[in-house]
């Protein structure tokens, strides 16, 4: 697997848990690139974030409205059950266990 791909399927996991961790479920992918590159040295564009919630989208991960140039992300229970290691998603890390 290409240093790409890591980061994109790490990223990935990553936005599942940040989702997973929100009352409502929901970030906008403005918040989601700033965590990503605050929390965990993953800087990249907003253009790239909404690349990777597209694909999470694309495996039911997530659920997405356009607001304006924003994506507002919502887990789905297929991505929660990603997170909580009942799943296991393509093009997305797997969850360490007990993390």
């Amino acid at each position: 697997m290409s240093f790409t791909a890591i980061v994109e399927h790490e990223a990935r996991l990553v936005i599942l848990r940040m989702l997973s961790e929100q009352p409502d479920l929901r970030l906008n992918s403005s918040l989601i690139r700033d965590a990503l590159a605050e929390s965990w040295a993953i800087n990249r564009s907003r253009d790239w974030v909404h690349k990777q919630l597209r694909a999470l989208a694309e495996i039911d991960a997530v659920a997405i409205t356009e607001a304006g140039t924003v994506l507002i992300a919502t887990l789905t229970g297929c991505g929660l059950d990603h997170v909580e290691r009942r799943v296991v998603l393509d093009g997305v890390k797997r969850p360490s266990p007990g993390a």
